[in-house]
């Protein structure tokens, strides 16, 4: 009757742990795993090299070389504490996924601003018939003739914005990551192609348009980034980017489909933003309970 009596003990405690899958410890949430989603918002400062502009419109078709422009950061400090003011400045946004380990794809939006600069010497070449400027009095043919520009009287600029949606591609690489994952430091390299929407403002022949929008060109760029990350949830990032924007046809005057610029110049910027991280794949776990 013992013997029974253990047997039938030892096939019930088998039976119970049979139910149950054994504990598996969760797995670690890592940035760089496969599945890993990424939200990003900051800011940007932005520079250009020189390039030459040409201006087609209704009587004129004109070239102006060696223009040199600048971004316009905004000079407020509280415009960037201002939830109502996020997209006044110069700002990133971006949403990424990790679709393989190591390896990134995001989309996202660089806000830059490319105004003119005035009061230094140009070269115009092209075609001006009379009587379209009467203002700056441009008039006739020039052949890289020297001229000084004035806002008031001739202005070019795209700060609502210089908008380049681009696709980004990019390896990741983990240097450090603290006992327990609470810190960690990652880097990031990718190249990224896209378009150019613009908001121009034009100002030429006694008229001034602002924010004429036009879908105005592509980019092609490079970046390279470095994350801080907190408590595997949060980072900051600090990244570089250099490229170089063909812009074919941005569109200066809302009413008039023929009236547009043409440019191509390269930039570099550097940014700083501020980003989650968040864990949707199996692969990352739950890390606060046991599978069964």
């Amino acid at each position: 009757m013992k013997i029974i009596i253990f047997l039938f003990l030892s096939l019930f405690t088998l039976s119970l742990c049979a139910q149950y899958k054994p504990y598996k410890k969760p797995k670690p949430k890592k940035s760089n795993a496969s599945g890993t989603l990424n939200v990003s918002w900051g800011y940007n400062l932005s520079s250009y090299t020189k390039s030459t502009i040409q201006f087609v419109g209704d009587g004129y078709d004109f070239k102006i070389a060696k223009v040199k422009a600048v971004d316009r950061p905004s000079k407020d400090i509280k415009t960037y504490f201002n939830p109502t003011k996020l997209t006044v400045p110069q700002f990133n946004f971006r949403i990424g996924y990790n679709y393989k380990n190591n390896w990134n794809v995001s989309l996202g939006l660089d806000h830059m601003k490319y105004v003119m600069v005035h009061n230094t010497p140009y070269l115009l070449t092209g075609k001006i018939s009379s009587g379209v400027d009467n203002v700056t009095n441009w008039s006739g043919s020039y052949a890289g003739d020297s001229i000084i520009t004035n806002e008031e009287t001739f202005h070019y600029e795209n700060s609502n914005g210089l908008n380049y949606i681009r696709l980004e591609i990019a390896k990741l690489r983990v240097w450090y990551r603290s006992r327990g994952g609470s810190f960690a430091f990652t880097s990031l390299f990718g190249g990224s192609t896209g378009a150019i929407i613009s908001y121009n403002d034009f100002t030429f022949a006694g008229r001034k348009d602002i924010e004429t929008a036009s879908l105005s060109g592509l980019g092609v760029s490079a970046h390279l980034g470095g994350r801080f990350e907190f408590f595997k949830h949060f980072y900051v990032q600090m990244n570089a980017a250099s490229g170089f924007l063909m812009q074919s046809r941005v569109k200066t005057r809302p009413n008039d489909y023929d009236s547009h610029a043409r440019q191509r110049f390269g930039y570099a910027s550097g940014e700083i933003v501020l980003g989650g991280l968040f864990y949707i794949h199996t692969k990352n776990d739950c890390n606060s309970c046991p599978n069964w």
